[in-house]
């Protein structure tokens, strides 16, 4: 029994070793992981080279190449074989017209001599301005150009293989004779001239407009010929430009959907930065949807409480001011969109313990293929009337909120006709829809002052097309087409006296081709769509008899598919 004892006392010592061993062993394989882990984010963090501009990567660095300009294509060259040593993006900025975006409509001059230029170089004076308001918005906005000029400046290198001279001030003179209100407005006049000429001891840029929404466009397009050249480490401007610019739509829009996934407010606010720098003017916003209502309203706050993926995931109406005062110094609207009387959910299920009655039905109803798009279900209850009255709050304050009286967005498409028809089956649903229109439009009137704003828009959808579409009231209502382009909808909203914006999905839904998020089909819509097939796209091109009723397009963002981050 002794000799067993000790037997297994020494079978117990060994395999105490071994454990020991493996558990030193794991402590230098988790030493050894933590060192390298802290050693590559040493790394990310130290070597920003992945996320420094072009231009930045050339300190410290002679140059290989040189840049000319054939056939309106720069071609490099050694730059041993050439005495003129310029850098790709001076090239490209003296070979060809095409660093205006969008390009500008009317007549452009653009000379192929550079001065040197500073951010803070450039001085704004108003020649005349029709407000004092518009005053502090081409104040607060030229501000905002030259702080785009000293991003670029702090980026540069300190190698100055090129040398083009002492930089030269810039006099920029604005004179505004139009419109005191610096509203994106339906009826804003966007058109301007840039000027820009040598003077003696400085250049000289003369801006006119008709609103201040133009003369932002001029500081925009301003912008757009100064750059930073790599090889002389300092921002460039062409010597001189004229360059006559107007608009052909007055609605240049993009749609961001908020409700499937939340955005963080800084991401809206660098999307509205993209599209000023477009020359886009509204912001579409689908802040709600069945999946979330984000919107925290003082008229409505049960919305949000009941709604919202969470306390984190709302935008209050500080926040909604906030982006709103950022689009409206960068010439762009925000036309803000609670989606009715389909696409809501649980965020309007609290109706009863309210004593309001259902405010909505279907919510979260299954099988959710019968009575929605895409779950989870529900829809308005239209005979409800405290909806109404409940729609009317909403619509008042965000009218209030975004400073958007003259256009607005009813929401309006795949409305459920089982949903309804289970509950009010002595009407047709296509009554009730059209009824929960005219209802909802009279809400928005009442929100409005009492007045209807100048175009209220709806989806289009089985409302919008005969013999339903002739029943609604084509003064005030227009119609945002997303069918597919080969689709007659667009026509025949057009032929009966509507205006549209046209979003066509085939070619201006950007969420498409990324595979299907549903177990039960492919996707709701087709192949990813290629830049070229986006910018193609002229929709307006085939409606000659009715283009004027054409009041502009929109590229749509919905966001089943895009998370916090996927807008870079």
């Amino acid at each position: 029994m002794k000799w067993w004892g000790e037997t297994i006392g020494r079978g117990a010592s060994a395999q105490l070793s071994r454990v020991a061993r493996m558990r030193r062993a794991l402590l230098l394989l988790a030493a050894a992981a933590c060192t390298a882990a802290a050693l590559l984010y040493w790394r990310q963090q130290s070597d920003d080279r992945a996320h420094r501009p072009l231009h930045a990567l050339y300190a410290g660095v002679e140059p290989q190449w040189s840049w000319v300009c054939r056939n309106l294509r720069c071609e490099r060259l050694l730059a041993s074989e050439t005495s003129t040593l310029q850098s790709l993006p001076t090239c490209n900025m003296l070979c060809d017209s095409t660093q205006l975006w969008p390009q500008p409509t009317g007549p452009v001059s653009l000379a192929t001599a550079v001065q040197p230029v500073r951010a803070d170089g450039f001085k704004l004076q108003i020649v005349a301005s029709p407000s004092r308001d518009v005053s502090d918005h081409l104040t607060e906005a030229f501000e905002l150009m030259r702080q785009d000029m000293r991003s670029l400046e702090h980026s540069a290198g300190d190698h100055r293989p090129a040398n083009y001279g002492t930089p030269r001030e810039v006099h920029v003179r604005v004179a505004i004779n139009g419109s005191a209100d610096p509203r994106m407005r339906l009826d804003t006049d966007e058109s301007y001239k840039l000027t820009l000429r040598p003077g003696r001891k400085s250049l000289v840029a003369d801006i006119t407009a008709h609103s201040f929404c133009g003369a932002r466009h001029g500081f925009e397009t301003l912008s757009q010929i100064v750059w930073m050249d790599p090889y002389a480490g300092s921002l460039l401007i062409l010597e001189a430009a004229t360059v006559v610019d107007a608009p052909r739509f007055s609605y240049r829009g993009l749609l961001l959907d908020t409700a499937r996934n939340f955005f963080p407010t800084d991401e809206i606010l660098r999307t509205i930065d993209a599209m000023a720098a477009c020359k886009l003017n509204t912001f579409h916003w689908h802040v709600s949807d069945s999946q979330s209502f984000p919107l925290r309203l003082d008229s409505a706050p049960q919305l949000a409480q009941h709604g919202a993926y969470g306390p984190g995931a709302v935008y209050t109406p500080d926040d909604v001011r906030a982006i709103v005062r950022h689009a409206k110094l960068r010439g762009v609207r925000v036309l803000l969109e609670v989606d009715a009387p389909a696409h809501v959910g649980r965020a309007w299920g609290w109706g009863p313990s309210a004593g309001l009655g259902h405010l909505a039905h279907c919510i979260e109803l299954e099988p959710w293929s019968a009575y929605c798009g895409e779950p989870p279900c529900g829809q308005l209850n239209p005979r409800n009337p405290n909806v109404y009255e409940l729609l009317q709050r909403i619509y008042a304050e965000i009218i209030q909120l975004t400073e958007v009286d003259d256009l607005f967005h009813l929401g309006g498409d795949e409305v459920s006709e089982r949903c309804w028809a289970q509950h009010f089956n002595d009407t047709d649903p296509m009554d009730l829809w059209l009824e929960f229109t005219r209802r909802a439009l009279h809400a928005l009137e009442v929100a409005n002052g009492g007045k209807a704003p100048e175009l209220v828009l709806l989806w289009s959808s089985r409302l919008t097309r005969s013999p339903y579409l002739e029943r609604l009231d084509s003064r005030h209502l227009g119609v945002q087409v997303w069918g597919s382009s080969r689709w007659p909808e667009s026509r025949a909203v057009l032929d009966a006296g509507f205006r549209a914006v046209l979003s066509h999905v085939d070619a201006w839904y950007l969420d498409c081709g990324f595979g299907s998020w549903r177990d039960s089909s492919d996707g709701h819509c087709g192949p990813y769509r290629s830049w070229q097939q986006v910018y193609e796209h002229r929709p307006w091109a085939e409606e000659p008899g009715a283009g004027w009723r054409v009041q502009g397009g929109a590229a749509c963002q919905w966001s089943e598919q895009l998370a916090p981050g996927g807008l870079h």
